[in-house]
């Protein structure tokens, strides 16, 4: 078989153009670095040589028609710290060779929208722009430590395995978003860990195959803008908000460099703990979320002035670990939210007016720490700064459901001493009566400390009484202590009132015990009632 000649080759190609052609044919890497890590920063402000540039012509004739490999090669672009001149316009194109570029600098934006890879890989590179919308790639589209000038531009784009963009640096197109993502599919995972961007980041109805990871991002939002603006997004799996172990040094085993993220999950010596850090609102309203949403030691840093918030609204998902650092402004919505288990740090919510979870479904609850019933039940006041019931009825119900009946008591005696301070002056009055005597029936054992104080009272008291009966010859022999208790006991009779003539003060002591008998009565029953309808 005889090799192809090199007529194919273009006249008009510069040293380092043909270099990287003949490169291109054998599938080899064309290096044009110098070995200094100063003059190969491809960040730097510092010019380039025109020896290492290539016309972004070039490199698009190659990538979407270039001459075939050598016998016994496979054809690939691989590029490292090489200048890429002028403009790279791939737009509705067909890019079959492997594509792969470490520490190059693009002179203008990437243009890839519709067009089709099957993997493409751009690590540490300068970019002014990648515009690439309905991008689809086979395979994988992987984007670390690249800057971006003025935006990622990836709506409804298409991605066949992984889209890694991990220790990314984005900054805002004009509109402020620096990531626009809407209505992109990943079919595996998201790793988006250490990224930073001075933008919004827009996933509104993305899809992510397996999971969708933040760990040790900082997100900031421009002006007028969210920091991450992702309703209906759905997770097969995790979406991991969390901290990430660091290496400044990049020499710490199972660290990527510079400032790598380590994979470990307890600290080494030379690493340090970055958390996620939120500049700006979060929006994940209706997302649906396979296996948990993970805060764990986030921070939210919200502006009540702009009316920022963390919100979940109507999100579906397993589980919820909400344990971030507590936001001291903003507010977190919860409200319309269906999840199975939350696992919660009583010092992670905010305070009265910081929170909203009406309509707030969840099944059990797993406190990180100690949260006793009294932080509980400020968490519930905090979200009803006007009183509201379902929130301590769904408390109390998931309290119950865990064995916990002491506890779901107490929730309920909460939410009728709130409910008591919207009712009118006499209501009010009463509510305090039932709520002194018997704890509006959720503390049975007052109700019968307080008969047997009163039946003693009630007994000692008419010891000392000798009544005249109403009928001489029909009356039963006077017992005190029987006839305090038959004033006491309301419906029942024992065979004493009725057959006696009281007068004075006596008259009067067996009103009041007639009366109190009949409060005692009917807050226990009320009570009861409610304990009939919970079972």
């Amino acid at each position: 078989m005889t090799e192809p000649h090199d007529d194919d080759v273009p006249g008009d190609l510069s040293p380092s153009e043909l270099g990287m052609w003949q490169a291109f044919r054998i599938g080899a890497t064309y290096d044009l670095s110098v070995g200094n890590a100063v003059l190969d920063d491809p960040f730097s402000p510092r010019a380039w040589p025109p020896e290492r540039s290539v016309r972004a012509r070039v490199v698009a004739l190659l990538l979407l028609d270039g001459p075939p490999a050598l016998a016994g090669r496979v054809s690939a672009l691989k590029l490292r710290g090489v200048q890429i001149t002028g403009t790279l316009d791939l737009a509705g194109g067909t890019v079959s060779p492997y594509v792969e570029l470490h520490g190059c600098r693009f002179e203008n934006e990437v243009v890839l929208p519709e067009c089709r890879f099957g993997t493409l890989r751009m690590v540490g590179c300068a970019i002014p722009r990648l515009e690439a919308a309905r991008l689809h790639t086979e395979g994988d589209l992987h984007l670390p430590r690249c800057r971006v000038e003025r935006g990622i531009r990836l709506t409804d784009a298409q991605i066949g395995t992984d889209l890694l963009i991990n220790q990314i640096h984005v900054r805002p197109d004009r509109s402020g978003r620096a990531i626009v993502a809407d209505g992109m599919s990943v079919a595996q995972d998201l790793q988006a860990e250490l990224i930073e961007t001075y933008g919004e980041l827009s996933l509104r109805g993305a899809k992510i195959g397996v999971s969708l990871n933040l760990r040790g991002s900082r997100l900031r939002g421009a002006e007028g803008r969210r920091a991450l603006n992702a309703p209906q997004l759905s997770v097969e799996r995790t979406l991991y908000m969390t901290y990430a172990w660091v290496s400044d040094t990049g020499n710490v085993a199972g660290t990527t460099p510079p400032g790598g993220l380590a994979n470990f999950n307890t600290p080494m010596r030379g690493a340090r703990i970055q958390p996620f850090e939120c500049r700006g609102g979060v929006r994940l309203d209706d997302g649906r979320f396979g296996d948990a949403v993970d805060f764990h030691h986030a921070r939210f840093l919200l502006s009540s002035e702009r009316k920022e918030e963390l919100s979940l609204r109507r999100i579906v998902t397993p589980e919820l670990r909400f344990n971030p650092e507590r936001p001291e402004e903003g507010r977190v919505v919860l409200n319309g939210a269906k999840v199975v288990t939350l696992i919660d740090l009583s010092t992670s919510w905010p305070g009265p007016g910081g929170l909203a979870m009406g309509g707030f479904v969840y099944e059990n609850l797993v406190p990180y720490g100690h949260f006793p019933l009294t932080r509980r039940l400020e968490w519930v006041a905090a979200a009803t700064p006007e009183y509201a019931p379902e929130p301590y009825e769904r408390l109390a119900a998931v309290l119950r459901n865990s064995g916990e009946d002491a506890d779901a008591r107490e929730v309920l005696l909460a939410k009728q001493r709130r409910r008591r301070e919207t009712l009118p002056l006499a209501a009010k009055l009463w509510g305090y009566l039932q709520d002194w005597t018997v704890a509006y029936g959720y503390r049975p054992g007052r109700a019968a400390l307080w008969m047997a104080v009163l039946w003693a009272a009630g007994a000692l008291a008419f010891a000392q009484c000798d009544p005249a009966a109403i009928k001489r010859d029909e009356h039963p022999e006077w017992n005190a202590p029987l006839y305090a208790l038959d004033l006491l006991l309301p419906v029942i009779n024992l065979g004493q009132d009725g057959y006696w003539r009281l007068q004075g003060i006596w008259q009067w002591a067996s009103a009041v015990l007639i009366l109190l008998g009949w409060v005692l009565a009917t807050t226990v029953a009320a009570g009861a009632s409610r304990l009939l309808r919970r079972s």
